[in-house]
This record gives C-alpha cells, sequence and structure tokens, in this order.
C-alpha cells in the first residue's frame, strides 16, 4: 500500500492523544472529517487500527504494528522538508544531540564551535543526561545523536563504530579535603568517607562498582545518588564528598584549584565512549555534521592515545 502522510499524522496524532475528539482538535478539524480519514487508511490497510471504546480508542494488533512505521515516516517527511527549507534559506537546520555530562562538558562544545564555524545557519538543541535518558531521546526523536559510554546495541539504537574515543576516570575531592593529608593512601581509606554518584545502573555507577570490585573491594558509603552533575559537584567542592567523574567533567574546576583526583595509586580507570544513533532512517544532514567533526576530533584524539 502507499502510505498518505495526511493520514499517518492523523493516526499517530489520535494514538497520542487518545481519543477521536481530543485528535480533532489538535488537527483543527471535525470529528466526522478526522474518522472518514481515518476509515480510508483502514481501508487502504485492510484491517481495523482501532478499537472503538466509549473512553477512548484503543491500537488493534494490526495498529500497534503500523505506529512505529507511521513515525518513522512522519519524521523522515519532517527532516526532509527541513533540510530543503534550509538550503532555500527559509529556515535553519538544527543539529538535536544529547550527551553524558563529561562529554556535554569538553568534547561536545568544542565539536559544535568547529560545526558552527563552517556552517553558520545551523541551531543546535542539546540535552545532558545518563544513559536512560539519552536512550528515550533518541527513540522518541528528541535528539538524533547521542553520545555516551559504550554499550551493546539495541532494537533502536546502534553504535557508530568509527567515532569512538577513551577517557578516564578517578576518584575526585575537593583540594582541601582531609584525605589528602593522609600518607600512603590507599582505594580502601576512601570506604568510610561520605560519596555522592549518579544512581545504580547508570554508567558511572556500574564502572565504579567494576573498578572497587578489581581492587577486591565492596562498594564504598554511597550516601548521596543524583544524576545531577551540578549537585554532585557542589558536593564534592563545598561538603567534602567524594565522587566518581571523568576528568574532563571536573577539569574546570581542577584549573581552578577546586577539585581533583585523589593521589589514589594505580586508579585511572578506562572507559570508551561512542557516539549513537537510531537504527533505522537516515541520519538528518545537520546531525551528519556534527558527527562528521567528531570523527575528525576521535581519530585525533585515538592517534595520540594509541587505540582503544
Amino acid at each position: 500500500m502507499t502510505y498518505n502522510l495526511h493520514q499517518l499524522q492523523a493516526f499517530a496524532t489520535i494514538v497520542s492523544s487518545g481519543s477521536l475528539g481530543r485528535a480533532a482538535a489538535l488537527l483543527n478539524v471535525t470529528q466526522p472529517a478526522l474518522s472518514r480519514t481515518i476509515k480510508r487508511l483502514e481501508e487502504d490497510a485492510g484491517a481495523a487500527l482501532f478499537e472503538r471504546h466509549v473512553k477512548g480508542m484503543q491500537l488493534t494488533d494490526i495498529g500497534a504494528a503500523l505506529l512505529p512505521h507511521a513515525l518513522l515516516l512522519l519524521r523522515e517527511a519532517d527532516n526532509a522538508r527541513e533540510e530543503i527549507n534550509a538550503m532555500r534559506g527559509l529556515a535553519r537546520g538544527t543539529i538535536k544531540v544529547g550527551a553524558v555530562g563529561s562529554i556535554a562538558t569538553h568534547i561536545l562544545p568544542l565539536a559544535v564551535n568547529r560545526v558552527l564555524e563552517k556552517w553558520r545557519n545551523l541551531q543546535v538543541e542539546i540535552i545532558e543526561g545518563v544513559w536512560d535518558r539519552l536512550a528515550e531521546g533518541l527513540v522518541n526523536y528528541e535528539i538524533d545523536l547521542a553520545l555516551g559510554t559504550s554499550t551493546e546495541d539495541t532494537v533502536d539504537i546502534v553504535a557508530v563504530p568509527d567515532c569512538r574515543w577513551e577517557d578516564y576516570s578517578y576518584v575526585v575531592a575537593a583540594c582541601g579535603h582531609p584525605l589528602r593529608a593522609k600518607p600512603k593512601l590507599c582505594l580502601s581509606d576512601t570506604l568510610d568517607a561520605r560519596w555522592a554518584i549518579p544512581p545504580k545502573g547508570t554508567g558511572p555507577f556500574e564502572h565504579m562498582r567494576e573498578t572497587f570490585l578489581s581492587h577486591k573491594l565492596e562498594m564504598p558509603n554511597i550516601v548521596v545518588q543524583t544524576r545531577s552533575v551540578t549537585v554532585l559537584k557542589s558536593l564534592v567542592a563545598e561538603c567534602s564528598f567524594l565522587s566518581w567523574m571523568p576528568e574532563p567533567m571536573y577539569d574546570a574546576e581542577q584549573k581552578a584549584h577546586i577539585m581533583s583526583a585523589l593521589p589514589v595509586p594505580d586508579i585511572k580507570a578506562a572507559r570508551t565512549l561512542t557516539a549513537f544513533r537510531r537504527r533505522n532512517g537516515t541520519l538528518p544532514r545537520p546531525a551528519a555534521r556534527l558527527l562528521d567533526e567528531l570523527r575528525s576530533m576521535t581519530e585525533t584524539a585515538n592517534r595520540t592515545i594509541g587505540p582503544t
């Protein structure tokens, strides 16, 4: 069958709003007109897409199967429209990207700056968060690229194999933390201190856990778990907490002599970072330009530190 974008938009709006009436209001059409549009789509599909109830409309199995394809087609049409309008000078293309904290504070700003120096008609939308937040943003088309810790591909999301690099994480403390005065400091000396880290299940938490296990240690006294980089840094700098951070995340504070890695021997835990995209559909040209710049930067970094 040939899909009609007008019909697919009506279909997707009914799904998101939950009822024919609310969808009609959102689309600024009458309910009978919207009902006829969906009926034509169902005739083309050869099956009912919704089960009608007093309280709303529920997807049939066939409707549920059609939904992800409909959303993909609608998004691709939007991408094409935006790109053509940008080329005609009628609009400005938008880079939509998400990143974990360490990338958002170092690599990503450099890459964005390089892209904007070459393509001054682009705009950028950035979200920062841990991986579950970025994965959700990719699947929901909130972002087109996600930059985070290397992980396994999923049904919806795949890594970009030639955009990969490493950084290193450390135990971080305020420059005046009492543990700095301890001679021959060991990782076990940090166990009873107060810790603030991202929550269990996030990449930083698991990375830290693996490091402690490699030293035959249990996890330390974790008092605060938060996804907020601002809160983590404040607890370290102002409240004598310890945390676990990759070096780029606290680079500015280190230069300002606010916080830095504790001098614990043999703690230089590497992690691999990479770019991710949706498995299906084309990558919008603005995002592709950012990806090209990231590839160039990571290639340079990998030549410097060696292959990951």
